[in-house]
């Protein structure tokens, strides 16, 4: 990776020309004649589901501030964007933006996962047509580094299984959020409201008996170390035998394969048990659509179901599907906005499932038209 290997918007080629991306209410409908002689021509199919309807995903933060809420540039290579510190603005419910990378002939999304503090699932769902373990050389890969804020109070720890991603609140209104690894098929992690009870740092692993069981092979002990699949540091619930842990197998962050518990990168396990003390509180819900706010649009987030997410792990790819169900909730939640909403952008999202906010709602003078009509 280079200097100018990460876009973010406005995106412009390594000549400095922009990358203009065409959007109508919020649904992408191609590239301009600039990206196509970029030689990226190929995306049009990609994102002509709305997958960039963030007219401006930089503005999910303060103009001319980075993803870490400094002043500063674009971050590249293989820096991770600094989610820590970010304030949705003006009460708003986007955090992040969306960001673009020109692979090289060796990347994998598994790799620029890692690389860019994001889940495997989420990598593939955002890059639809694009091959997980073999991109190509120069093709542009969505980094989906742009989320929703998930509904419910936002205090404490919330992870939202559906997206594979924790949420975390400080009292100062600030925001963290992180990748996470989930209970696989039979192992499900728990859904609920509980608190964090302990802390360890060089955790020992004593395997639970049905696990054992699953997997003769497994000591009584596991003591820290590299062989640890607790990593580094474990926050300990109130649910016992579910932890909030580490792990010595990155390439598990964005999937479904523990048995309950929740694993992050060992890099981000470290911050997140510096910034959460005990008593914390700790919601565990599964919300695959989510919806939002910001500068007086909504937005409309949605991913693949868990299901789903098994079958991104087999094959690395997963069938989409339509939610109508939400279509009523979408219209209520509007609420003096309905006749603004783009149900061509809402219908787009919905099939999808792309895990990319996208704009749902007209400017308000051309939406004032269409709902006068």
């Amino acid at each position: 990776m280079t200097e100018h290997d990460v876009r973010e918007p406005p995106f412009r080629d390594g000549g400095g020309r922009a990358l203009t991306l065409f959007l109508v209410g919020g649904a992408a409908t191609g590239w301009s004649a600039q990206f196509r002689a970029a030689g990226v021509w190929a995306l049009f199919a990609a994102f002509a589901m709305g997958l960039f309807a963030l007219a401006s995903g930089a503005q999910a933060v303060e103009p001319g501030r980075g993803l870490s809420g400094q002043s500063g540039s674009v971050q590249s290579g293989l820096v991770k964007p600094e989610f820590a510190g970010l304030v949705a603005p003006e009460g708003g419910d986007l955090i992040g933006r969306i960001r673009l990378h020109r692979a090289s002939h060796d990347d994998t999304l598994l790799d620029l996962a890692r690389a860019f503090d994001l889940g495997f699932v989420e990598m593939v769902a955002a890059n639809p047509g694009v091959d997980p373990w073999l991109p190509g050389e120069g093709t542009w890969v969505v980094l989906p580094t742009v989320h929703l804020l998930p509904s419910g109070p936002h205090r404490g720890v919330v992870i939202n299984l559906a997206e594979q991603r924790l949420y975390l609140f400080a009292r100062d209104g600030a925001v963290s959020t992180f990748p996470i690894g989930v209970g696989k098929v039979g192992w499900e992690t728990p859904l609920g409201e509980t608190q964090v009870v302990g802390k360890r740092a060089g955790p020992a692993w004593y395997p639970t008996a049905s696990a054992r069981v699953e997997d003769p092979r497994l000591p009584a002990m596991v003591p820290p170390g590299p062989d640890n699949p607790l990593g580094s540091h474990a926050l300990y619930l109130g649910w016992p035998a579910y932890l909030i842990h580490g792990t010595n197998q990155p390439d598990s962050i964005g999937r479904r394969v523990s048995h309950g518990c929740i694993r992050l990168y060992p890099e981000d396990i470290s911050r997140l048990y510096a910034d959460v003390p005990l008593e914390t509180p700790v919601r565990v819900i599964n919300e695959p659509v989510k919806l939002g706010w910001s500068d007086g649009d909504m937005y409309l987030e949605v991913q693949p179901p868990l299901r789903q997410a098994d079958r991104v792990e087999a094959t690395g790819r997963f069938e989409r599907e339509p939610l109508p169900e939400v279509e009523a909730l979408i219209h209520v939640s509007a609420g003096d906005a309905a006749g603004r909403l783009d149900w061509l952008a809402i219908g787009q999202a919905l099939t999808a499932r792309s895990g990319v906010p996208v704009r749902i709602t007209y400017p308000a003078r051309r939406g004032a038209t269409i709902a006068a009509r």
